[in-house]
């Protein structure tokens, strides 16, 4: 721009410009390196938050484990050696960084970040050559030894895959694919030639990393019951009245009050007509003649390693009820995919002909009160029955009910009326009918049997279809020898008027060769 047959005032015209470019890229660079330096210090002021909250963390899971033992105890184990591992390798990035900043003098307390444009500390201390230093290879070793050593403590346990995930992809050393298409190794990539304000930014925002997934292991293991104790949004308002029944036109007393539920929170003791899940007292007892009765009971709980007792009172009324709903299932409490449920309905006081119940594939029987409930395709774990009545006064009452839906059991395999396992010929074997039962289950089921698996020492595993051996199957067992023990199983059979209802496998039968 400057040579060629040029005017010596246009030459002085183009250097001037080139030096005008030259200044402007120099302004940018200096804007770059102060960015990054401004980085690097949001970086450091959250490492130095996120220590403080990390060290609360781990003290509330102490705290925790100090007064609930068997329940936290495992967690603290756990955290206690994640505490090691992530403050090990958090002041080996520390002195990574020092060797940064060694002999750089701070101006104000800050680093001077307009003037760490060089790169050369880290390119002569972690590289040889095309490759890394005796340095360089100690960095990625500590950086692999870490993430290796984390997810070995916490692999196994789902609730911490997302962190195991994140652990193999933030501190992935592998080769990196640059923008011309080679392969780079991970120093060469990430460190090789940049400013050392942009390397030390880098390496606080790895710090970062390390306290973040050291974080979201210490609110699993306290769980956000413990976390958040001391939160509102962890109460509830209940409605405590005075008595659990009343009469028409009586006075409804009693008061609301701020509960919570902490399943965390287990009683060391508890006595009263119930038993503790879920840190609460499920009540269970049979209710007493009509009139008004006393609940009494007492908690006791442990604090900062002292009992603390609680007790508690209430009452309930027995009264007649003539406006009670009968929902109930003949079998069991429960109701079963794949099979016709039979059900008794009725209203008390109430004729079966101004009563409706309602629910997915509840049909009306023949019979006053009788009703068969089919829930093949109804979703989800329950269902609810609706049952509304029509009182002589024209008014109406209705009543609910919720049942489980439970899956028939796992058929147990038959042949020649034996179950599980039999002796015999092979002749005798060779012209049985495979079959199931369901033992125990309350009810009678039809089944087809659709195909099962037959396995012959000597000969390779067989899928046969139906529920007779086939010529493959009978020439196996021919072969078979007496002392050999020949297994059936993996028996898939329908259940008959239950459409595409899938009924678990069958275990195996077994019959040994006489």
């Amino acid at each position: 721009m400057a040579g060629g047959k040029l005017t010596p005032r246009q030459k002085m015209v183009n250097l001037m410009y080139l030096v005008f470019i030259a200044m402007m890229a120099l302004n940018m660079s200096k804007e770059v390196l102060s960015a990054f330096g401004l980085m690097n210090e949001k970086f450091e002021e959250s490492n130095k938050g996120a220590t403080e909250n990390n060290n609360g963390l781990y003290q509330a899971l102490s705290a925790k484990a100090a007064d609930a033992p068997d329940q936290y105890g495992k967690a603290l184990e756990l955290a206690t050696k994640i505490k090691t591992q992530s403050a090990d390798f958090y002041a080996y990035i520390e002195s990574l960084k020092n060797d940064i900043t060694k002999g750089i003098e701070k101006e104000d307390g800050k680093l001077p970040f307009e003037q760490m444009d060089k790169g050369d500390k880290i390119d002569e201390a972690w590289f040889s050559g095309d490759g890394y230093s005796a340095k360089g290879k100690e960095v990625v070793a500590k950086i692999e030894g870490y993430r290796n050593a984390m997810i070995a403590l916490l692999k196994g346990d789902k609730k911490y895959a997302g962190t195991v995930k994140e652990l193999e992809n933030k501190f992935n050393t592998d080769k990196v694919k640059a923008k011309d298409g080679a392969m780079k190794d991970y120093l060469d990539y990430n460190y090789k030639g940049f400013p050392a304000i942009a390397s030390l930014t880098k390496l606080s925002a790895m710090q970062n990393d390390v306290k973040s997934i050291e974080a979201s292991i210490y609110s699993s293991a306290l769980g956000k019951a413990a976390v958040e104790a001391a939160s509102m949004k962890n109460y509830t308002a209940l409605v405590v009245l005075d008595k659990n029944a009343y009469f028409e036109g009586e006075k409804v007393t009693g008061k609301v009050v701020l509960g919570r539920y902490d399943e965390n929170t287990k009683p060391t003791s508890f006595q009263g007509p119930g038993k503790i899940e879920n840190g609460q007292a499920t009540l269970n007892f049979s209710a007493a003649g009509v009139g008004e009765h006393d609940i009494n009971g007492k908690f006791v709980f442990t604090e900062d390693g002292k009992p603390v007792p609680l007790d508690f009172k209430g009452s309930y009324v027995v009264v007649p009820r003539p406006n009670s709903a009968t929902i109930s299932a003949d079998k069991m409490n429960s109701v079963y995919r794949g099979v016709t449920n039979p059900m008794t309905i009725s209203f008390a006081g109430v004729s079966d002909n101004n009563v409706t119940a309602s629910a997915p594939g509840l049909v009306k029987g023949s019979r006053p009160g009788q009703y068969n409930w089919v829930v093949t395709s109804v979703p989800g774990d329950d269902v609810v029955v609706t049952v509304t009545a029509k009182l002589p006064d024209g008014s109406s009452a209705t009543d609910k009910r919720k049942f489980v839906i439970r899956d028939i059991p796992a058929p147990t395999p038959s042949l020649r009326g034996k179950i599980n396992s039999a002796k015999g010929n092979k002749d005798d074997l060779a012209s049985s009918t495979v079959g199931v039962v369901f033992q125990g289950f309350v009810f009678d089921i039809n089944t087809t049997v659709k195909s099962f698996e037959i396995s012959v020492p000597g000969s390779p595993r067989l899928l046969v279809q139906g529920n007779k051996f086939d010529g493959a199957a009978r020439a196996a067992i021919a072969r078979a020898k007496r002392g050999d023990i020949i297994t059936v199983g993996n028996i898939k059979v329908s259940v008959d008027g239950a459409g595409n209802y899938r009924v678990p496998d069958s275990g195996n039968f077994v019959w040994e060769v006489q």
